[in-house]
């Protein structure tokens, strides 16, 4: 989390994240006849913009003004520097606990739904499971080599979840990718070893082979997530 203390200022453009305050400025429209005008709305809206990839939707405006107004005045604070510190750590604090929280319930429900999912998957007779609890259902035989751990591999693959929601594929980019075969989640590095050159494989992939509750920051894959991958091989480098 960013502090704000550190924050370049904050314009009163910002002032459209707080709908629902039931205030004066929550009509505000900018006026944008100078240079001016226009500096202050592109501060105003790309702090505004921060505040909101923060997370913060719950700011009071009239605060919010008078303590903008006494900082760019020169004026001293109401509040002590260092319990204004305090209050905005504690604050992202707080809120970090609470996403921590809300992102292990939502895991729990995830991998309830996809514990499911395999399940019933498993009855497809062309699916077969590995001991990890891999689950794999080969779409085309290659005859080429197989490649190892150690490898580094290059591959056609296409990712979805268990709603067929597509978060990554190569096909859609029109460039096939290579990686060593070591450094990718656990359930590629196991079931690649799996395919032949030349093989297409569908692999289902419980959350404790994928990303766990700890997916990649902006991908819209869940925490706790089965993946549906659809891989391609074309090679062993």
């Amino acid at each position: 989390m960013k502090n704000l203390i550190y924050l370049p200022v904050l314009f009163l453009s910002v002032l459209m994240l707080s709908s629902g305050c039931g205030n004066s400025y929550e009509s505000a429209t900018a006026d944008l006849t100078s240079k001016t005008d226009s500096l202050s709305y592109s501060f105003g809206f790309l702090q505004g913009a921060n505040l909101s990839a923060e997370g913060i939707d719950d700011i009071d405006i009239n605060n919010f003004v008078a303590g903008l107004k006494k900082g760019l005045d020169g004026e001293d604070a109401e509040i002590d520097q260092m319990a204004m510190q305090t209050l905005i750590q504690t604050y992202f604090q707080e809120m970090q606990e609470k996403q921590m929280a809300d992102r292990a319930a939502q895991a729990d429900v995830n991998i309830q739904q996809g514990r499911a999912f395999l399940e019933e998957n498993l009855n497809n007779d062309d699916v077969n499971q590995t001991d990890s609890g891999l689950q794999y259902r080969v779409l085309e035989e290659g005859d080429g080599p197989s490649p190892s751990a150690s490898d580094e591999v290059e591959v056609h693959y296409r990712g979805t979840l268990i709603t067929d929601e597509v978060f990554d594929s190569s096909y859609d980019r029109g460039e096939s990718v290579t990686f060593p075969l070591n450094r990718v989640i656990p359930g590629w590095t196991e079931g690649v070893q799996l395919m032949n050159v030349g093989s297409k494989y569908q692999f289902f992939i419980p959350a404790n082979l994928a990303y766990g509750n700890n997916p990649p920051q902006g991908s819209i894959i869940p925490p706790g997530a089965v993946l549906i991958f659809e891989v391609e091989l074309l090679g062993i480098n």
